[in-house]
This record gives structure tokens, C-alpha cells and sequence, in this order.
């Protein structure tokens, strides 16, 4: 059958089933963020200004632009004594000192997580050691933790990287990592280091951000039993592609989309038993259920939700919000999102 007879969303070329990932979507991080951006709006009315993207989500941005928040690069957008958000991938100190240059009414919404290895960087550097950091040039939670402990940083993205990395002295020397790496994604760099490096110095705990993980694993034991994986996510989400990534490396045919739109009508072939879908730590919920909402016009019935860990973590809001939050009486902040998958009747499956 060629696309050209496949039907607006209806036809032969569907599959008999969907399994969906549990945990996906949101994580802790991600919604204490966004509800940070809705509660300062709330408080302090518009315009709010924020920092590069608070999350990197194409709709989560517009959503909250169209509520007020402006996003800006660089402080030098933000007019002086206004209020401005540092997003959850966090700031070099150098920003901090911009900002109280300009009198700017900061609200931090960096991740709790990502505050964690700043404060570890700082730490390893007051004990002379050269700080190897594991992570992607040019992300933005990459640029902040280097920033804390300029020139003592050396970042390694590849083993190859990590096996020709210099320090100055190889008994002093740190490792942390970017927190939107998973174990796998680390594993071999990690490695690498040890045997270079016999002495090197990790955290006491690990620095992968718990639903970064829980999402790769979720997506590996999807994608066994599944002839396609669809990634709800946005291009420069880091933890979307590489869930991705994770998905066609057991073997399935794998898309990153950013909604139910750019599903390509060509990928649903006719002997295409099974469909299983995710989303990134930074795309909403409702995106996913659009994705269902594609397939069930289509005919498919069948949904077994695959959940593979209880996800309870839940992080506070920044103090300098909670303060004013509590001057002003509100006890509690607004929901970011719904529950995940409160909207989906389907069968829970144990992981196996």
C-alpha cells in the first residue's frame, strides 16, 4: 500500500498495539522550573524575563511567551530592576554579578540537581584538583558549571577525548558530569578516566539526574518489543535525541518528534506490529496524549503502559520565591502539569 492510499488517519497501515513509557515527560526539575515562571507571572505581573529557554521545549516557551515571559539571551536584553529567571540548566557566576549590577530581581530556577555539581566543581577546585567534566560543548548546563572554576576545567565529550585529555598533575585530579547523561552515555569516558587516572576523585553520589536514566531505561525495555519508538521532544532537547539514540540501539526504528504533526504516515508500514512512545524530561504530557489521539483515529485500541520505576521525586520551590509566595499567603504553588498518564486507561505491565 503507498502513502498516497493510507486515508486521513484510518486504513490498513496501523499497528495492533501501542506500549507507552513509564516514567516520561516532565521531570522534577522541569516542573518546578515552569511553575516558577507561572508563579512569578502571577506575582509580579508581565513582562517576566528569563534567561535563555527555561526548559528546551518548542511549546512549553510559546506557551509561557504567550502568557507574558520573556526569553532573552543575554542580560543586556533585560531592562534595569526587572525581574529575571535563570533557567533550570543554571548560570556561571559571572551572570549573577550582571544581574546584581543591574539592580535585576533574580528568581533561580535552576535545578536542584544542577546546582549539585556546581557546588562539587567549586569544591574539588578548593582542593587543588584538576575537574574533568563529562558533558556536551556548548550546552547551556555545561557553560554555567565551567564558569564557576574558570581554567581549572577540562571537558571530555568522547572516550577518544578523555584518552588524550592533560592536567597538570594525574594525582589531583576530579570528575564530575553533565546531569543529562545517562549511565551508558558515560560508561566507557568514565573508564577511560579511571585507568588513566587510578586516583581520580568522583562524587559521593552519582551526578546523572535520576529521570534522565529512568527514562533511557524506560525506552530500552519498551523498544525490545516494539518495530518503531516515537520520542516526544524538541531537537534541542539533549535528553530527547539521546532517548532516541537509546532506542535505535536495540534495534527499532526510532523518530524525535516535536507533536503528533510531524508524524510521517510512511513510517506506519503495514506489518507494523507495535508502536511505543516517550518524551523527553522537558515535553508536556498533553503532547503525548495528542500522540494517542493520532492513533486511536486511526483504530488502534490497544495500549499497555510500561512502567519500569515509581518516580516520587518533587523539589521545592527557590527561597526567594517561597518567601514572597508566603508573604502574600500562597501556601502552595500552582500544578505544572497533570498527572502523567491520568488520561490513559491501559494495563500496567511489570518491567521485566
Amino acid at each position: 500500500m503507498s502513502q498516497s492510499t493510507f486515508g486521513a488517519e484510518k486504513g490498513d497501515m496501523k499497528p495492533r498495539r501501542l506500549l507507552l513509557a513509564k516514567p516520561r515527560g516532565f521531570c522534577a526539575g522541569v516542573e518546578r522550573a515552569i511553575g516558577v515562571v507561572n508563579i512569578a507571572l502571577e506575582l509580579y505581573g508581565a513582562p517576566v524575563y528569563v534567561r535563555k529557554e527555561i526548559v528546551h521545549n518548542k511549546h512549553v516557551i510559546e506557551e509561557l511567551a504567550a502568557k507574558g515571559a520573556v526569553f532573552v539571551e543575554e542580560l543586556t536584553e533585560v531592562p534595569e530592576g526587572a525581574v529575571v529567571i535563570f533557567s533550570a540548566h543554571g548560570v556561571a557566576p559571572e551572570v549573577r554579578m550582571d544581574a546584581l549590577e543591574k539592580r535585576l530581581k533574580v528568581i533561580d530556577a535552576t535545578c536542584p540537581l544542577v546546582t549539585k555539581v556546581h557546588l562539587e566543581a567549586i569544591r574539588f577546585a578548593s582542593e587543588r584538583r584538576s575537574i574533568v567534566l563529562v558533558g556536551h560543548a556548548g550546552h547551556d548546563e555545561i557553560i554555567g558549571t565551567m564558569g564557576e572554576v574558570p581554567g581549572r576545567i577540562h571537558l571530555v565529550g568522547s572516550a577518544e577525548e578523555a584518552a588524550q585529555v592533560q592536567v597538570p598533575d594525574p594525582e589531583r585530579v576530579a570528575l564530575t558530569t553533565q546531569t543529562t547523561l545517562g549511565m551508558d552515555d558515560t560508561r566507557e569516558i568514565i573508564e577511560v578516566l579511571r585507568r588513566r587516572f587510578p586516583k581520580i576523585a568522583a562524587p559521593s553520589t552519582d551526578d546523572i539526574c535520576y529521570a534522565t536514566q529512568n527514562r533511557q531505561d524506560a525506552v530500552k525495555a519498551l523498544a525490545r518489543g516494539a518495530q518503531l519508538v516515537l520520542v516526544i521532544g524538541s531537537d534541542n532537547s539533549s535528553n530527547s535525541r539521546r532517548l532516541r539514540e537509546v532506542a535505535e540501539s536495540t534495534g527499532a526504528r526510532a523518530y524525535l518528534i516535536e507533536d503528533a504533526s510531524k508524524i510521517d504516515p510512511a513510517w506506519l508500514e503495514e506489518s507494523l506490529e507495535c508502536v511505543a512512545i516517550t518524551a523527553g524530561a522537558s515535553a508536556p504530557e498533553y503532547l503525548v496524549q495528542e500522540v494517542l489521539d493520532y492513533f486511536r483515529r486511526m483504530g488502534v485500541t490497544e495500549v499497555e503502559e510500561v512502567e519500569t520505576v515509581e518516580e516520587r521525586v518533587t523539589f521545592t520551590p527557590p527561597p526567594e520565591l517561597a518567601q514572597e509566595m508566603a508573604r502574600r499567603g500562597m501556601a502552595t504553588p500552582p500544578a505544572a502539569k497533570p498527572a502523567a498518564s491520568d488520561a490513559v486507561a491501559s494495563e500496567k505491565l511489570s518491567a521485566r
